[in-house]
């Protein structure tokens, strides 16, 4: 009798062993506000300080200087501020890219929501270009196709935005249509034209479809903000301002 019973507990234990399928029910989740009552822990603060006044003193470094206000409002088609993204941008990139390639680039586009803020009057700091561009979005060259180009036209008219667009363009809205000169050149429908923008834009970002497909694309591995960056550093005043590069006709 004693090993029957022993025999049938052995069995239930094993039943009760069984490993059988774990099914979720459900998920619960509970909201931590953070508050001025949580406190922080000193062994924590103490270990993260170092590297929070590190950074602190490379976000507070001097890089330039500007004599007013850099925003992207004051302008209809074009802005201060997006004429100086675009011409900057433009100039960084086009040693790197002749260098890799031989060709030079022709312009310079960029979005307009992707000025994310404006820059004051004094001193312009690491801060400001992290502000400025906060993505991580890398510099591109694609070679577009007249058409493309012309699509590319049409985009800026229809949105009627200051893009940031570098000096390489004069384009003005007319009565009848546009006029567009690409390097003081009209259109030329036989050739292609090597643009610089940003792979997100690329991508088709900001609806921007035109840069899709390219000829060719060259990614110059290189970050917006990194090209804002090493720009700064090399001027002692940046100097920027309206000049008409996207106009409508009066």
């Amino acid at each position: 009798m004693k090993k029957i019973i022993i025999s049938i507990f052995t069995i239930l234990l094993l039943l009760s062993c069984k490993n059988e399928p774990q099914v979720l029910v459900k998920v619960e989740g509970k909201l931590l506000p953070i508050t001025e009552e949580i406190q922080s822990k000193k062994e924590i603060e103490d270990f993260i300080q170092p590297y929070r006044e590190k950074v602190e003193a490379e976000m507070n470094t001097v890089l330039s200087y500007t004599e007013k206000d850099l925003v992207r409002t004051d302008g209809e088609l074009e802005s201060s501020l997006g004429n100086l993204m675009a011409d900057l941008c433009f100039d960084m990139a086009n040693p790197v890219f002749k260098s890799r390639t031989t060709n030079n680039i022709d312009f310079a586009l960029f979005n307009y929501g992707g000025i994310r803020a404006g820059i004051t009057k004094g001193d312009i700091k690491t801060e400001n270009a992290f502000q400025l561009m906060p993505f991580e979005n890398n510099l591109v060259v694609v070679e577009l196709t007249s058409e493309k180009i012309k699509e590319l036209v049409n985009y800026l008219i229809a949105n009627n935005r200051a893009h940031p667009l570098s000096k390489h363009i004069n384009l003005e809205i007319t009565k009848k249509g546009y006029n567009l000169k690409i390097n003081n050149l009209p259109l030329n429908d036989s050739k292609t034209y090597f643009v610089l923008t940003s792979d997100y834009l690329q991508n088709g970002g900001d609806k921007m479809d035109f840069f899709k497909n390219p000829v060719s694309i060259q990614n110059l591995n290189y970050k917006v903000r990194n090209a804002i960056i090493d720009y700064f550093k090399d001027k002692d005043t940046i100097n920027v301002k309206l000049d008409g590069r996207f106009r409508a006709e009066k």
